[in-house]
């Protein structure tokens, strides 16, 4: 007999969720830390290379055409259900895309390069979109915490093990055939989609019947968004929250390259200490989440975040060490894996049934927005011309905004009145102080 703690995690939708996540790291990990490697190992300089971080701006337009995975129907494979259907049709785009990464030569011909890794982004973010809709309409509100934990174990395992896996294939038998191996991360978000089906819970859109009613579907998902109580608020908040941590991150394999690091010494902290320490967050997060509730776990949540940027300033001032980059890496991956659970719990929350796709596209791609802009034009340079301490020192003090516009929106009442049908519809509601749910009969937060 299991725990009562654990049984939530072994239901049908979590264990969906961990591998749909699972499927939804390894794109980000082919144009992301496994990129950024091996241009450096190809000799690319520090501007060229952190300006490819630009092809994650792909993610963040996005919700530019995720009304296309919410409104329109694939011919003969739509039969499967219009969230099954695109998964599979967005799982292929992302094998062929990567293919394509796998084949071109950084050393002979940087744009080609460049204009692969974007099409690996714009497959990458279709995947995403499809994956997001359908983990938080197969989740029930009061799955949402475990749910969203899960699928964060299944994105670490999935962009941990493809960016480990690239690496020691690469060092032995090249990146082409390393980046084909990585292709097969796909499958296990389509299988998932064929076995579980259609999500119970999908709400079809109105049924468009002429020309302005095409139109209203573009658009309506957004201005349902922003007709709620302070939703600019929200949308500020899903700006700043996240640059000091994305400057962080992409900029992190730099600076272990220019301390000399080996591809072997990377994937062994990065696996041995930084993968467990995320997966013991995630486990934390969920403790967290359930016994705090949804405010008071993503406050502490951004708290802790901003506080482990600055363990890589410390790292850099160290100097080459393994201690000291297991230590860093270790307690970066731990706040992550708590954010991972109470954040994304919170923005599934944000969404409207009716426009899963789209609103949850349009909540993810400016979650990173602003840090990804930074980074692809001025980080190298900024690491270059004040050094990588003062550099990290800085992504900590600029993710201080974000804490205190949290702060406010929770004594004014506004997360609460963000909340979308995501988070109300069904069993549970994410709303609830867990004393509160306890006392009236409501089923708690998971």
């Amino acid at each position: 007999m299991l725990p009562a703690g654990v049984r939530p995690y072994t239901e049908t939708a979590p264990l969906a969720a961990f591998f749909l996540g699972v499927s939804s790291g390894f794109p980000y990990a082919m144009i992301g830390a496994t990129l950024t490697t091996r241009l450096a190992q190809d000799g690319i300089d520090k501007k060229s290379i952190t300006a490819f971080s630009l092809a994650f701006l792909v993610y963040n337009l996005k919700f530019l055409w995720a009304w296309v995975v919410d409104g329109v129907r694939i011919p003969v494979l739509g039969r499967l259900g219009q969230r099954v259907s695109w998964l599979l049709l967005a799982g292929v785009f992302v094998i062929a895309a990567v293919a394509n990464l796998a084949l071109v030569n950084p050393s002979s011909s940087l744009l080609y390069t460049a204009y692969a890794a974007v099409l690996v982004g714009v497959a990458g973010a279709t995947f995403d979109i499809v994956i997001d809709a359908y983990r938080i309409e197969l989740l029930k509100p009061e799955q949402l915490g475990v749910g969203s934990g899960m699928s964060q174990y299944g994105w670490r395992i999935g962009s941990v093990a493809a960016g480990a896996l690239a690496l020691i294939l690469a060092a032995r038998v090249g990146w082409e055939i390393a980046y084909l191996a990585c292709a097969a991360f796909a499958l296990p978000a389509m299988i998932t989609g064929l076995v579980a089906g259609e999500p119970a819970r999908h709400r079809e859109p109105k049924e468009r019947r002429g020309m302005m009613e095409a139109v209203r579907a573009v658009y309506g998902p957004f201005t349902e968004f922003f007709r709620r109580q302070g939703a600019f608020l929200v949308l500020l908040f899903i700006l700043l929250h996240k640059i000091g941590d994305t400057l962080a991150n992409l900029t992190l394999r730099l600076l272990l390259d220019d301390m000399g690091y080996t591809n072997d010494e990377i994937a062994i902290y990065d696996v041995g200490f930084g993968f467990w320490a995320y997966l013991i967050g995630i486990f934390v997060g969920g403790i967290l989440y359930a016994q705090m509730g949804m405010k008071r776990s993503v406050l502490l949540s951004l708290v802790l975040m901003a506080i482990s940027n600055a363990s890589f300033a410390a790292l850099a001032a160290a100097g080459h060490s393994n201690w000291g980059l297991a230590a860093a890496i270790t307690f970066e991956n731990f706040a992550s894996g708590i954010g991972g659970v109470v954040v994304i719990a919170y923005f599934s929350a944000l969404c409207d049934l009716r426009f899963t796709a789209s609103q949850y596209a349009l909540i993810s791609a400016a979650a990173s927005i602003v840090g990804r802009l930074l980074t692809g034009t001025t980080a190298g340079a900024m690491v270059e011309s004040f050094g990588y301490v003062n550099f990290y020192l800085f992504t900590t003090v600029i993710a201080v905004p974000g804490i205190l516009l949290f702060w406010v929106m929770m004594r004014t009442g506004l997360v609460d009145a963000s909340v979308g049908t995501a988070g109300t519809v069904g069993a549970g509601d994410v709303r609830a102080d867990p004393e509160e749910a306890d006392a009236a009969g409501i089923p708690k937060a998971r």
